[in-house]
C-alpha cells in the first residue's frame, strides 16, 4: 500500500509463539488481499479494471471493493465533495511522488484534469454489485480509504485469531483494541506539523478505536513562500489551504481514513459540523492559522502538551 506497516500485540498467556506468528502472517496477507484489489499500480486489479472500462461498461467487483466504494461516496455526500476517490483522474498533474518535481503543474493542466473530477459519476448497481464511471478518461483512486478498510480487515484477522490487545498501523492510519498492557491504555501521538519528525504537540487515548492523521508535511515542497502538498481540494484542483494536519479518532479505520482528508480540506468550521455529524467520530485540527481545534468527543480526552511550532 506504499506504506510502512506494523503489528503489535500483547499476547496472552494461552497463545503461544507459534500462533502469535501465524496471526501476525495472516493479518498480513489480509492486507496484501485488499491490496490486490484495490491498487492502481496493478492493471489486474478491479479499480484498473474499472478505470479501464470508463465511459464504456460497467464492471462486477468484490464485495471488499463494494464496500470501500460505498464508502468512498458516503463520504463524498457528507462532505460535499470535499472526500472524492474520482480525483485520480489528476494523478501526474501534481508530483509529490517518486516522480516528485517541486514545480506547480500550469492552470490550464489542472482545469483540464479536474474536469474528470465528480463523484456523481460513479455509478454503482446493487442488484449487480456492478460499477461504472460515466465518461472517459475519468479514473477511481482509493488511496484515500482503502489503507483504513485494510486495517480494519487486519483487525478483525487478528481477532478470529485470538489475539484481544494489539495495535494495526499501515502509515498514518491505525487502529487499536483492549489495552497495550493490564492497565495501560493504547495512547498515540499527534505529530507537530511544523516539528521534526517524531515530535508531537498532543496525545490521544485510542483504545477500541482508530486513529488517522492527513497533514500538508508530507510529500510536500515551497516554491515561494507557499507550500504545496499531496492533498488536493476536489473543487479547485490545488493543494487545500485550510489546515496544517487533522487527526480524525472514529470508531473504525475506514471511517477514520475517509474523513481526515474531507475535513482537512473543509477546514476547522464546516469539519468540525462533519465530524460531529458523525456517530463515535472526534477530531484534532491544526488550521492555516496554527490554531488548535479539539471536537466536543475529544474534549477530556485528547490532551494538548503545547502549542504546534509556526512556519511555512
Amino acid at each position: 500500500m506504499g506504506t510502512r506497516v506494523t503489528l503489535t500485540a500483547a499476547v496472552p498467556a494461552e497463545v503461544d509463539d507459534a500462533r502469535a506468528e501465524a496471526a501476525f502472517a495472516a493479518a498480513m496477507a489480509e492486507l496484501r488481499r485488499v491490496e490486490s484489489l484495490m491498487t492502481t499500480w496493478r492493471d489486474d486489479s478491479e479499480i484498473s479494471r474499472l478505470n479501464a472500462a470508463a465511459g464504456r461498461s460497467a464492471v462486477v467487483v468484490s464485495p471488499d471493493t463494494w464496500r470501500v466504494l460505498e464508502a468512498s461516496l458516503w463520504a463524498s455526500r457528507a462532505s460535499g465533495g470535499a472526500f472524492d476517490v474520482t480525483f485520480e483522474a489528476m494523478h501526474g498533474v501534481w508530483r509529490f511522488d517518486q516522480d516528485r518535481d517541486p514545480h506547480p503543474p500550469p492552470a490550464r493542466e489542472v482545469a483540464r484534469a479536474r474536469a474528470l473530477v465528480d463523484w456523481t459519476k460513479l455509478r454503482m448497481d446493487g442488484a449487480s454489485r456492478s460499477v461504472k464511471l460515466e465518461a472517459r478518461g475519468m479514473r477511481v483512486g482509493l488511496g484515500g480509504i482503502a489503507k483504513g478498510y485494510g486495517v480494519d480487515r487486519a483487525a478483525a484477522v487478528l481477532l478470529e485469531r485470538g489475539l484481544t490487545d494489539f495495535a494495526v498501523q499501515a502509515g498514518g492510519d491505525l487502529y487499536t483494541h483492549g489495552e497495550k498492557a493490564p492497565g495501560v491504555p493504547w495512547s498515540v501521538g499527534i505529530r507537530d506539523p511544523r516539528g521534526a519528525e517524531g515530535e508531537y504537540f498532543a496525545s490521544l487515548p485510542v483504545g477500541d478505536h482508530a486513529f488517522s492523521t492527513a497533514g500538508d508535511y508530507e510529500r510536500s515542497y515551497v516554491v515561494g513562500g507557499r507550500r504545496y502538498h499531496h492533498i488536493i481540494d476536489p473543487h479547485t484542483g490545488y493543494p487545500a489551504t485550510a489546515s496544517r494536519s487533522v487527526t480524525i479518532w472514529a470508531k473504525d479505520a475506514l471511517t477514520a481514513d475517509a474523513v481526515d482528508d474531507a475535513v482537512f480540506i473543509l477546514g476547522p468550521d464546516k469539519g468540525l459540523a462533519l465530524v460531529e455529524s458523525i456517530d463515535d467520530c472526534g477530531a484534532v485540527i491544526v488550521d492555516a492559522a496554527n490554531r488548535v481545534w479539539v471536537s466536543k468527543r475529544l474534549e477530556g480526552k485528547a490532551v494538548v502538551l503545547r502549542q504546534p511550532t509556526d512556519g511555512l
